[in-house]
């Protein structure tokens, strides 16, 4: 054995292991999506003395961090995002009205003096309503270093709050002077006011001597409180002041349930998926096949692994980009097998493994090309997206990086130990295939229909843009503004009656959508209080009622939404298009753009006809379409260089139409795998995963269409116009052996 096999085994063994200890060792952090609880994003805004910049956002966080720690949620997650928003993840609250109310909540907690009936000063009502003038405060909310809920049967039924003081002086002087007055005067009460509001204006005992005050830094907040609300306000007391107002832009609720059935769904999707692509490749590439389903179970390891070791959020969009991930490793695998028949069937004498290694050196310039316009969707994802759909741009970026491993090194490792100890027959790299045998029998000229083809694409994009000005496109709230609800009921329900319900709960223009036991409520944003009201009605009208989901999104931040959504797929194909013109010719960049337009435009009038939703998790298709279909196009391109290379005089139509049938095997093969996967997604996947699915499925058949019958005339036509001159074969290197050229 050389050294290089050696060390690539080596460095196989040493992934393999390292993912495997990771997994064993380790666990994924599921997303509010998969495991329940509620996500609140908040907005800092200036105040008259503090401007939200960062620092004042970061003393903010600290705040709610302490806050949410008194609440006693299960691993909370708060983090600053951007300038100004904070992003609250409490997994198992479930009522986003005491979330919403308890933690963010501006708590303003001040100690007052209070002061004669007539005269300057400010005037609030107490607890029984009657007007107090109070005096500045003596204590502000930074003064109290604890506070706890209490209940003294002795004292009666309702709760109170012990609460302390940082320092003792100031309690001593502000009831000291309070103590001065005789009972029954205004002025021997202290006011504790919370927000504008006095939450308790107790009087100083009348053994409290004047001028002494009360000892020990101490006292009791009574006012017949709950054992909840005097919970929440020792939370509130305990966390301090937040330095800034902050407001609720953005809340997602998900119920455990709904989190657990995606789960077990995208599981089963997963699974399915895998074991019919596995099954496809074993009977297309016999023996090679198998050593290729041996590297996606390793795919999946190491893809594994990486999420868990980087920590990150595995949420439902990640795990259909998980499982969607796997047909880009079925890609490279085929894009390398495929090769090496080419190779082998040129120069049989030569053997399985010189047409082996010959395969994975040609396919390495397409995979690496491929893969990188994908990372470019995924980053993209990342920067400019948020929430779940940024997750997905993580677990699709680990995907892609870890299918180029698993291809290009660890089935490699597996194929080569295989192939040297059989024959040729079962290696599946000596037999033509079925398809490759087609094609030579019929040799069709494509590219002579070119200017049909892409008079049929014009009608495509016509259909597309009909729909969209005819239906319009049913965008979500997280784009629009305003707040969604989902409910289930028990049993199947009709949509007039769950329309009566909600409309006698008040918001008769909301949109309803009714599918079996689901109800979707669509509407502006309303309160947390007025979903409870639908809730109760949809309850009462259809019978036992469950709150499935809850979003809320601000008319503000959905405008930022829609707009960083259009960025996103803006900057996606600019930078497409950049790397293809740097990597390829301009006419093969402009040809490959020009026809994923044709693509998004597609799958755009097909929602838009049919009234899907388009939302985040839709974003995140047409990304993960824009990926797919621009790593067939660069597949197609690339094998048009390396044929006009090895041929420059020849006819460029007719080498668009060789490298075009040359590449359907490889397209045809990849294509199914990926559609076996998407396939068990839209079937098994549940209604969010059933949609993602059918955008997926309808881009990706029309992105393997538009890269032969699209791309391809573009690039015809483009060169007709371009003055540049045909590119010149590379320049032989030392020791090559005759006949590495590809055959046209």
């Amino acid at each position: 054995m050389s050294r290089a096999p050696f060390w690539r085994a080596v460095a196989a063994f040493v992934v393999a292991a390292t993912a495997l200890l990771l997994s064993v060792t380790q666990s994924p952090r599921l997303g509010l999506d998969l495991r329940g609880g509620t996500q609140l994003v908040f907005e800092a805004r200036d105040s008259f003395t503090v401007t939200a910049d960062a620092e004042a956002t970061d003393r903010a966080l600290d705040v709610l961090r302490r806050r949410a720690d008194a609440l006693g949620v299960a691993e909370p997650t708060l983090l600053r995002s951007g300038e100004r928003r904070i992003i609250a993840e409490l997994p198992g609250v479930l009522d986003p009205r005491q979330a919403a109310a308890v933690i963010g909540r501006t708590a303003q907690l001040t100690f007052h003096p209070v002061l004669a009936p007539t005269g300057p000063g400010r005037t609030l009502s107490d607890e029984s309503g009657q007007p107090l003038r109070l005096g500045p405060p003596a204590i502000a909310g930074d003064g109290v270093n604890d506070a706890a809920e209490g209940h003294d049967p002795q004292q009666g039924p309702g709760w109170h709050v012990d609460v302390g003081f940082r320092h003792a002086d100031a309690w001593e002087r502000l009831t000291g002077e309070a103590a001065c007055h005789s009972p029954g005067d205004p002025r021997r009460r202290v006011a504790i006011v919370l927000d504008d509001t006095v939450i308790s204006s107790p009087q100083v005992n009348e053994d409290v001597p004047c001028r002494a005050g009360m000892p020990g830094g101490s006292t009791r907040i009574t006012g017949s409180f709950t054992h909840q609300e005097a919970r929440d306000l020792a939370v509130l007391i305990k966390g301090g002041s937040l330095p800034v107002p902050l407001t609720l832009v953005e809340q997602r609720t998900v119920g455990p349930t709904l989190g657990a059935q995606a789960i077990a769904a995208s599981a089963q999707a997963g699974v399915a998926g895998v074991l019919l692509t596995a099954l496809f490749i074993a009977v297309t590439y016999r023996l090679s096949g198998l050593t290729a389903t041996v590297a996606l179970a390793a795919y999946g390891l190491i893809s594994y692994a990486a999420l868990v070791a980087l920590g990150a959020t595995l949420t439902l969009p990640g795990l259909a980009g998980f499982v969607l991930a796997i047909g880009m490793a079925v890609d490279a695998n085929v894009l390398v097998f495929e090769r090496a028949r080419e190779e082998y069937a040129r120069a049989p004498r030569r053997g399985l493994r010189a047409a082996l290694d010959r395969g994975f050196a040609g396919a390495w310039s397409a995979v690496a090309d491929s893969n990188v316009t994908t990372l470019l969707a995924a980053g993209l994802l990342f920067w400019l997206a948020s929430g779940p759909v940024r997750g997905f741009g993580v677990t699709l970026a680990i995907g892609v990086l870890a299918s180029m491993v698993s291809a290009m090194l660890i089935t490699r490792v597996l194929a080569h130990a295989v192939l040297s100890r059989t024959g040729s027959r079962l290696s599946g790299l000596a037999a033509q295939g079925r398809v490759r045998a087609w094609i030579a029998r019929r040799a069709p000229d494509l590219m002579a229909a070119g200017r049909r083809w892409l008079a049929a694409a014009a009608v495509l994009v016509a259909a597309a843009v009909a729909g969209l000005v005819l239906r319009g496109l049913n965008v979500g709230v997280e784009f629009t503004g305003g707040r969604m609800v989902e409910f289930a009921a028990a049993r199947p329900v009709g949509v007039e009656a769950a329309r009566q319900a909600v409309a006698e709960a008040g918001h008769p223009a909301a949109g309803v959508q009714v599918s079996g036991a689901a109800v979707s409520v669509r509407t502006g944003p309303i309160s947390a209080d007025d979903v409870t009201a639908i809730e109760r009605a949809l309850d009462a009208r259809l019978g036992d009622v469950t709150k499935q989901r809850d979003e809320l999104i601000g008319p503000r931040l959905g405008d930022e939404l829609r707009r960083n959504a259009l960025v996103a797929l803006a900057v996606a194909l600019a930078a497409q298009l950049g790397y293809l013109a740097v990597r390829f010719r301009w006419t093969f960049g402009a040809a490959a753009v020009l026809a994923l337009v044709v693509d998004t435009a597609a799958v755009l009038g097909l929602f838009a006809w049919l009234g899907k939703p388009v939302d985040g998790v839709f974003l995140a298709a047409m990304l993960t379409i824009i990926g797919y279909s621009i790593n067939d196009k660069v597949v197609v391109l690339d094998r048009v260089r390396e044929l006009w290379q090895a041929r420059p005089r020849a006819r460029f139509a007719g080498v668009v139409n060789a490298a075009i049938l040359q590449t359907v095997p490889r397209t045809v093969n990849t294509g199914l795998g990926a559609l076996f996967i998407l396939t068990a997604l839209a079937v098994l996947g549940g209604d969010t995963l059933r949609d993602f699915a059918l955008a997926l499925i309808a881009g990706i058949v029309i992105g393997t269409a538009s890269s032969s019958f699209v791309a391809g005339p573009l690039a015809i036509e483009l060169e007709r116009l371009s003055k540049r001159p045909p590119p010149q074969p590379p320049a032989p290197r030392r020791g090559r052996r005759e006949g590495s050229g590809a055959v046209v």
